[in-house]
């Protein structure tokens, strides 16, 4: 027998083994199952004793003047509005309430769970403005972002509890659904392009929330019996809260005021 072959029947059985080491396929080690969260069934909510929670946000003091929107940079913009607008960060109505002020029960509720509606909540851009200014939501529902202007439009969130997004929609007629999952009060919508354009969203497990109107009233209902604390949310006067005992079938008044300078 030769030396080379003895030199090369070893050196080809150890490049075998190499190969068929190599090429043996690595399966992940499979993961423990997860374990099912336990939690405590909901209460039942009994529409025999449902109470009611109402109210109004006033306005105390002068109401100060919104900035005067330059809309020239975007002469589509500009078409819309022939006269001058201004922000919408402070609306007073004529009985001296408050518009735009997200007012929700913020503690009582307890475990009781509220699935989420299917139908959507809209917000549009039109005319160069977000319409509604102010809105809720809840965790799952979801959010149809809508652009009905011929001009390019982006959408960019500022969030703490949920993934932020920034969207375009160049295109008249374009539409984005998002969800979020977890509560938060609030999510600021807004638009890089014009940067008058914001909106703010709260998102909400359950459906107890209003936002202030022409006249600043709010109704809550209808709320199991129980002790409640009210929260009411102002984009420049920042939160109050009030706390209401309400017994079955009881419908108790309260009034929030935010003062300006």
């Amino acid at each position: 027998m030769s030396k080379t072959y003895l030199f090369f029947c070893p050196a080809l059985v150890l490049l075998l083994g190499i190969w068929s080491c190599g090429s043996r396929e690595e399966k992940p080690a499979a993961a423990p199952p997860e374990a099912s969260p336990v939690s405590e069934a909901p209460t039942p909510l009994d529409p025999e004793t449902a109470a009611t929670v109402t109210g109004m946000v006033r306005f105390e003091g002068t109401a100060p003047q919104g900035k005067e929107v330059v809309m020239k940079t975007d002469p589509f913009c500009l078409r819309q509005h022939p006269q001058a607008v201004r922000t919408e960060e402070v609306l007073v109505n004529d009985n001296g309430t408050l518009r735009n002020v997200f007012v929700y029960v913020k503690e009582g509720l307890g475990n009781r769970s509220f699935p989420p509606p299917a139908e959507p909540v809209l917000l549009d851009q039109k005319g160069c403005w977000y319409d509604p200014h102010v809105f809720g939501l809840r965790g799952g529902q979801p959010l149809q972002i809508r652009n009905s202007d011929n001009t390019l439009h982006n959408i960019r969130t500022t969030t703490r509890e949920n993934p932020a997004f920034n969207i375009a929609q160049p295109i008249k007629g374009m539409v984005n659904i998002k969800t979020f999952q977890k509560p938060e009060v609030m999510i600021s919508f807004k638009c890089d392009v014009h940067p008058w354009m914001i909106s703010y969203g709260a998102v909400l497990a359950h459906p107890y929330f209003a936002v202030t109107g022409n006249e600043g009233r709010f109704q809550l209902t209808p709320l199991p019996p129980g002790p409640y604390v009210i929260e009411a949310w102002h984009e420049r006067y920042g939160t109050q809260m009030q706390t209401v005992q309400l017994g079955e079938k009881e419908t108790k008044e309260i009034v929030f005021a935010f003062k300006g300078k």
